[in-house]
């Protein structure tokens, strides 16, 4: 039977709290009557160096306990918002399973801390929550590798930015080269980035090397509202705004030779960075089942501390519409990455030839909900994951990472901030037994856009970075300085963490040579 397309009449007029401030892809510091503070360093046990630990006993209504992956070093920012609190509200959530689990970037968000992990049991009444799989849903990293060295592109540098800017189009609200029909976005949401190959955008090997192949099953393209397809109708191949970036970058450290070497990565390559999301139609669309499952929450009878925590039950018909609408736009996500793939492949031909060939090494999402299989107290558990400003990171063996890569586990994409490095980490047998093979998704915010632009002057930044031979290719100056390295923690120290926990392990350190993003 066919499921009625959802429309803007179909939402209700339930106010679902204040939202997130900044850009559309931004749940930093939200400030919710229903979160107040209440953890302190007293209230952290230290299990080792990298784990801190809030106990179950905390607070009545948890679950089970909250685990912090962090470093004393790191524990002042990590307390100086609501994040934590927010961590153990999500404690507290039917069906959780093992612990809520926090990644070193964690930083507050809307409902779930932003670097938050929790697995839901499926058959044990598990929910499903759109504040935990987050408003820019399929966030995520694509990692292109250039068979050329960085002194190779050096004298070309400054023309392959150029040419990346304006075949990529960035900033608020805007569109991109391709307009997609009612029908032909449908297929989009049904076939995501399969999709973009059947057009002719990229090839066989982009699909192989990403997560998911690059689509969900299950995406309903008619459980997406007409207002979310509109804001998405033209966004297809842009990057958004926010701290969405492309970069061309050199790897300058590799740390694990055997790895790198089965990645494809060389010291002193060329790479290309992709950090974008499902835009407006991603947003849209959390923001769509927010309502529809307040409207719906008093027959569950579920109990929550915060109202931004607003789930349903997994099985439910609420949450299986979310889910189906949630995997159309995780599909619309990939989609957008592949097709800027391909520009970008385009740009540096245009400048450097036919003979320049930028080849996948992995695409990873960061806000995504997932039906996966974990073991329990040695029993096999189906359950909704939730990791929202969290990566996945499996190790060696499963089945669900790229065959050529099975062997070393899955590429761990941490992107960095402007004129700070990145990471490819790879996913280890002991992250799956620590955190359900879950990872940090970057450096994480200490400091709210707003507060950053106060801060920073975006034209200082801009000089500061072009004096570190870093190419910027930016419209605005406070777009620069809201994502000004002083704005997030130190990724260096936040890798550092996730090795240290064994989440995840080095492999190579990635410097930026030129940054192109939107205001």
């Amino acid at each position: 039977m066919k499921k009625k397309r959802i429309n803007k009449n179909d939402t209700h007029s339930v106010t679902p709290g204040r939202r997130p401030a900044g850009s559309n892809n931004d749940e930093q510091l939200t400030t919710r009557h229903e979160v107040k503070k209440t953890i302190t360093r007293q209230d952290l046990m230290k299990i080792d160096d990298y784990t801190y630990e809030i106990a179950r006993t905390f607070r009545s209504d948890m679950r089970v306990p909250a685990r912090v992956f962090t470093h004393e070093s790191m524990l002042d920012d990590i307390l100086a918002d609501l994040c934590l609190e927010q961590l153990v509200n999500v404690a507290t959530l039917p069906g959780i399973q093992g612990y809520a689990f926090a990644m070193p970037d964690i930083h507050q968000g809307y409902g779930f801390p932003i670097g938050g992990v929790a697995a839901m049991a499926i058959n044990q009444g598990g929910v499903i929550s759109p504040g935990g799989i987050g408003y820019d849903i399929n966030c995520g990293v694509r990692l292109l590798a250039a068979n050329m060295s960085a002194a190779e592109l050096a004298p070309k540098l400054e023309d392959v930015a150029t040419a990346l800017f304006h075949a990529v189009p960035s900033g608020v609200g805007r569109g991109g080269k391709l307009k997609l029909s009612a029908h032909e976005l449908d297929k989009v949401l049904l076939h995501g980035a399969q999709q973009m190959l059947k057009l002719g955008y990229g090839n066989e090997q982009d699909l192989e090397l990403c997560e998911e192949h690059g689509v969900l099953d299950g995406a309903n393209p008619e459980l997406v509202s007409d207002q979310a397809k509109k804001r998405g109708a033209d966004q297809l191949g842009t990057l958004g705004s926010g701290n969405h970036f492309l970069e061309v970058q050199k790897v300058d450290k590799i740390y694990d030779a055997h790895v790198a070497q089965a990645f494809g990565l060389e010291k002193d390559m060329v790479t290309v960075m992709i950090h974008c999301g499902s835009r407006g139609l991603g947003h849209q669309t959390c923001t769509d089942y927010v309502k529809i499952m307040m409207a719906h929450a008093a027959k569950w009878g579920i109990v929550l501390p915060d109202r931004e925590l607003i789930c349903a039950p997994f099985t439910s018909q609420q949450g299986q519409d979310y889910f189906a609408a949630m995997s159309a736009s995780a599909n619309f996500a990939w989609a957008n990455r592949q097709l800027i793939a391909h520009w970008v492949r385009e740009a540096f031909q245009s400048v450097l030839g036919a003979d320049i060939e930028l080849e996948m090494v992995y695409d990873v999402s960061h806000n995504l909900g997932k039906k996966e299989r974990h073991l329990i107290n040695d029993k096999e558990v189906e359950v909704i994951m939730h990791r929202k400003g969290a990566t996945r990171a499996f190790g060696p063996g499963r089945m669900e990472i790229p065959g050529k890569y099975r062997a070393v586990g899955q590429p761990v994409l941490i992107p960095g901030t402007m004129g700070t490095a990145s990471y490819v980490m790879a996913g280890t047998a002991q992250s799956m037994e620590v955190a359900f093979g879950s990872s940090c998704h970057g450096a994480g915010r200490r400091m709210s856009r707003a507060h950053a632009k106060r801060t920073v002057r975006g034209s200082e930044l801009r000089q500061e970075l072009e004096a570190q031979g870093i190419v910027v290719r930016c419209d605005s100056d406070p777009g620069l300085a809201e994502e000004a390295p002083v704005a997030y923690k130190n990724v260096d120290s936040v890798v550092d963490v996730v090795q240290g926990a064994k989440l995840a392990k080095k492999v190579a350190r990635l410097v930026p040579l030129a940054v192109i993003k939107g205001g």
